[in-house]
This record gives C-alpha cells, structure tokens and sequence, in this order.
C-alpha cells in the first residue's frame, strides 16, 4: 500500500508539476564561483585596512601600523607565505578576527566571504607562524637580584614572576574559599567575614 502511494507521488511529480517548480537537486545547483566573490572579498578588506586607524582596531583589537609590522613579522621571520588566493593580510586579518572576538569559523566564513576550510587552514597556518616569534615577542622572565632597590620587587628576591591567570598545583585549604572570587555574591561574601571569629568589625555610624 505504501509503496503503490509512493509511486503515485513520484510519478505526479515527474510528469505533471513544471521543471521550474521542482526541487533543486545539489547536483543542479550553479557553483558559487570565487569571481563573483572576489569583489566583496577585496571590499571587506578595504573596510578593514584602509577606513580609519578605529575601524582596524575595533575589529582587530590593533591600529592599522601595528596590524602591517605585524603581518611583516609573520612573514620575515615566522615564515608565513601567501598561498594561492589568500594574502598574507587576509590570513593575519582572519586570524586576529577569531582571537579578538572570539569568533566562530562559520561567522568568519561569512565576513571573508570564504569556505571553512579555508578560514581553519589559514588561522593553523599564521598559528604556526607566530610561535615561530616567541623568542622574538614573548620576554624571559628575570629572577628579581640580591642587588635589587626597587620598593616594589626587593622583598622577593630570587623569584620569577608569574603571567596572570598561570595555573600552579597546590592544594588550597577551604578556609581561603577557594572559587569564591567571582562567583559568590557581596552580601555572602560580607556575611563570611562577619560572623568569623575575629571577622571583619564594622564600627556603627
């Protein structure tokens, strides 16, 4: 019965609804060809590196100088090459994009006018680029000397300073309440430290 009802439906479609009215098929489809892409692609990136100095760095967290000596240490030093039909503006434009706006690959996809493919394949490949850089951009850290005047650092003699947000592995005891910061609320978080033993005294008036 089913079968004979699917056929019925098959065969209406087939010979009595007009071509243009069918579904299309993927294999129908016209491609979306690179040509009629380019003139966008070339517009965004003209919004982006030659607007204004507040434009490059809404967008890319960088004014425009920065973005090309940038883009020249990439390609100088860290290797990076212009493929086929990316520039190597565009790639580091993609990959600031993503960094700087927690972007995903399909929203950059649509603001590049460019495939998914594409975007992961550059944003790997100015990654890979730019840890080329580290011993050019990332400073080593200096143990603070025994010779040390500074009001600031001489009380920590012989250490190394830490990078905000490192994680080290100690175990905190829950008198610190650990996982408070952030999360807890003032009120309980004044209420904590006012029933405490020799808590926080709040004077009157």
């Amino acid at each position: 019965m089913i079968k004979t009802f699917l056929f019925f439906v098959y065969f209406y479609r087939r010979h009595f609804v007009p071509q243009h009215r069918r579904r299309i098929s993927p294999s129908n489809r016209v491609p979306y060809r690179m040509i009629a892409r380019l003139g966008r692609q070339i517009e965004h990136m003209h919004e982006l590196m030659n607007m204004s100095d507040k434009d490059c760095i809404d967008q890319l967290r960088m004014d425009r100088n920065a973005f090309h000596r940038l883009c020249f240490l990439l390609e100088n030093v860290g290797g990076l090459n212009r493929t086929r039909h990316v520039q190597i503006t565009e790639q580091v434009a993609i990959f600031l994009s993503i960094l700087a706006h927690h972007k995903k690959t399909r929203v950059v996809k649509f603001d590049f006018k460019r495939s998914s493919y594409t975007i992961s394949t550059h944003f790997n490949l100015v990654l890979q680029a730019l840890l080329r850089l580290h011993s050019l951009l990332l400073v080593t850290p200096q143990p603070v000397s025994d010779e040390s005047t500074d009001d600031r650092w001489k009380w920590f003699k012989g250490c190394l300073g830490a990078l905000d947000g490192t994680y080290i592995e100690v175990r905190v005891p829950l008198l610190v309440l650990s996982g408070w910061e952030g999360s807890a609320a003032d009120c309980r978080v004044l209420r904590d430290a006012v029933t405490r033993r020799n808590g926080l005294k709040v004077p009157n008036g």
